[in-house]
């Protein structure tokens, strides 16, 4: 996909295509929507002067040429992130000809409640109910006809994952109706409305709509305000805003959100009818209690142990060992080495391919035969609980422990995710709704998250040694974590945001749609990784030749040798951390496997890579979201604080030894 910006993208192309936005609430199957409409043919890109990311992409619908945009989702069209304000500009910057806002269906409260905001501001849109058989599951039945009677608009069920509804939306696109949801706020609220309506130029949404946003306390707009009013009429406005609190006792945006809450009500009692179903007792009772304070926390060892089995033993231990031992060392690595040397006469030249620090020999063996295994198992394992509703679980269930860090519990997706992979973690700290928030979150992950490689190895590295080496590397890690959030949420100003998730039933997930992702993502990886893998090699090499990586392995014994207390070629591991720290978590692998370190040693050396810089794709990803001066902070804090925790469990477990 072609990065280039959206803003010139949509300017160079709205005169020729009707602009149609893809609005709703989060982990709705908005993208997936998205996805089935536009094909593969899609532009990302970062919206103008943020660094959240929109999609757009193209079709044609009875000749006409539509630019299907999918915008970040939104609880509120009066944003309290900056996802929300990126939506909420896309509405307010250009025409817009049609809305498709796509919803829960079992959650049809909170879709009214965003048409009645797309009604205020006078903007045409369709309503799609996806997820129709999760809401039947639940006893959730929707009249509707009735809903289209009541809100003037097409209604339009789908099931996203099996293409249900998606040709009937298709033919509805073109369908440019206003909801109708008129709403009334009290005289007081109402006559405000108007005055500072009577104020405001004309924009692409209606002004009561901008007024709304005004009295429910909304900051984002003051750029648009000072680019578009005289100073004297902004402060006009305030003044306006000021006098109506002062007749009212309870909080404008209160008032205005209870409003709202109520009119939706109405509608969704109206419309709505459940019952008890027949099926999927399992799912609901599994839902409750994996997030029940006390049990949750064993459906979450259940997890963890499962995850472990499936990654640690069977992704690093049988998979590693068959793509290691068998194809690569029986069969790859001797047939590539009798070509090069047959068909190379230099020396140097097939030591680059194939020796020591080749790149055959160990780029691609390291990248192809160790962390690929390892990668394919843990997204597998991932996607699994993704698909099957449990992370959002977890974020509810580990609330009140990420509460003492100065974050809440929807800190833990892009926790989890980090898991996965450091890079996009960072870029999902984005969900988090205060600058503070997204900032200890990015500290976290690059401090203490192993990635899902990295992890990958060092769960298969704990295989054949005792548990006293998985306690003390997962009660380090969990400890450094604990004590660096705290820390760093007593030294950065500011509140935590309240906690508001939304949380998917459980359900059996489809093998089909996790093969997909962890294709995707595997694809994903080897894009980025392999060539990484190549280049770390290929500097270990000239390190090598040039006789460096022992001036480098001398210049670094004091520190590795004699503070951490490892073997000398561990130096080697911890310069390819900087890459990527999977490829540094790979190298100690391949000591742990040839004995040349204890017990000890490997606590050591995994707490120490796991707490170590981030690969270089995530710093680069940092210095993107926060900047270049936070980012170098963060490199320098994480570095030196990583080698003093190490050398501190060094000295602890001589003592002990």
């Amino acid at each position: 996909m072609q990065n280039m910006p959206k803003k010139k993208k949509i300017r160079d192309e709205r005169h020729t295509y009707s602009r149609i936005v893809l609005a709703g609430t989060p982990n709705v199957g908005k993208s997936v929507i998205f996805g089935l409409l536009t094909g593969k043919y899609v532009t990302v890109s970062n919206y103008p002067g943020t660094t959240v990311e929109v999609s757009s992409g193209n079709l044609t619908l009875e000749g006409q040429k539509i630019l299907l945009i999918d915008s970040p989702g939104i609880n509120s069209f009066t944003p309290m992130s900056e996802d929300e304000k990126v939506t909420r500009d896309i509405l307010l910057a250009e025409r817009t000809e049609n809305i498709a806002l796509v919803a829960d269906s079992k959650n049809l409260k909170r879709a009214v409640m965003l048409l009645i905001q797309i009604a205020e501001m006078d903007l045409p849109c369709i309503l799609v109910l996806n997820m129709e058989d999760e809401a039947k599951a639940r006893g959730i039945d929707i009249d509707y006809r009735r809903l289209e009677e009541m809100l003037g608009i097409s209604v339009i069920g789908t099931v996203a994952p099996q293409r249900k509804g998606i040709a009937k939306l298709k033919e509805s696109l073109l369908q440019s109706r206003k909801p109708e949801a008129p709403m009334t706020y009290g005289d007081v609220i109402e006559e405000c409305i108007d005055r500072i309506s009577s104020l405001l130029p004309e924009a692409h949404i209606a002004r009561r709509a901008m007024a709304l946003m005004i009295l429910a306390g909304d900051e984002s707009l003051k750029a648009w305000f000072a680019a578009n009013l005289a100073p004297k009429t902004i402060d006009m406005i305030e003044d306006l805003r000021d006098e109506a609190q002062a007749k009212l006792k309870a909080p404008l945006s209160g008032l205005i959100s209870r409003a709202r809450i109520d009119a939706a009500d109405r509608i969704v009692r109206a419309v709505q009818q459940r019952y008890e179903p027949e099926a999927g007792h399992i799912a609901r009772w599994l839902g409750t209690w994996t997030m029940h304070p006390f049990w949750g926390i064993f459906f979450l060892l259940l997890a963890l142990f499962c995850f472990y089995a499936f990654v640690g033993k069977f992704g690093a231990g049988t998979l590693v060992d068959f793509f290691q031992r068998v194809i690569f060392e029986t069969y790859l690595n001797p047939a590539v080495e009798k070509s090069v040397k047959a068909v190379v006469p230099s020396a140097f030249v097939q030591d680059l391919f194939v020796g020591q620090y080749g790149l055959f020999t160990m780029a691609l063996t390291y990248a192809v035969a160790i962390i690929l295994p390892i990668t394919a198992t843990f997204f597998i394992a991932f996607g699994f609980l993704e698909d099957s509703g449990y992370l959002p679980r977890i974020a509810v269930l580990t609330n009140s422990v990420f509460s003492k860090i100065g974050l809440n519990g929807k800190a833990v997706l892009p926790m989890v995710l980090g898991l996965g992979c450091g890079t996009m973690a960072t870029m999902t700290t984005r969900i988090l709704e205060t600058k503070r928030e997204r900032l200890i979150a990015t500290f976290l992950i690059a401090l203490a998250i192993p990635c899902s490689a990295q992890l990958g190895v060092i769960l298969g590295m704990l295989g054949p040694y005792s548990i006293k080496v998985a306690l003390w590397w997962i009660g380090t890690v969990l400890g450094v974590l604990l004590l660096a959030g705290t820390i760093t949420a007593k030294v950065l100003p500011g509140d935590k945001a309240d906690f508001f998730l939304e949380i998917p039933p459980m359900r059996m997930p489809r093998m089909g749609n996790i093969l997909l992702k962890t294709l995707s993502r595997i694809e994903w990886y080897l894009k980025e990784a392999v060539p990484l893998f190549v280049l770390g090699t290929l500097i270990l090499f000239i390190l090598d030749k040039t006789h460096a990586l022992k001036w480098l392995e001398k210049a670094a014994s004091p520190l590795i040798v004699r503070f951490l207390g490892l073997p000398r070629e561990a130096t080697a591991a911890f310069i390819m951390g900087f890459l990527r720290r999977d490829y540094g978590a790979a190298g100690l692998f391949e000591l742990s496997k040839q004995g040349l370190m204890d017990e000890n040693q490997i606590i050591v050396s995994i707490v120490t890579l796991t707490l170590f810089v981030p690969c270089l794709a995530s710093f680069f990803m940092i210095i993107k979201e926060r900047g270049m001066r936070t980012s170098l902070l963060m490199f320098g804090l994480i570095t030196v604080f990583a080698l003093l925790v190490g050398g501190g469990i060094n000295i602890v477990l001589s003592l002990f030894s």
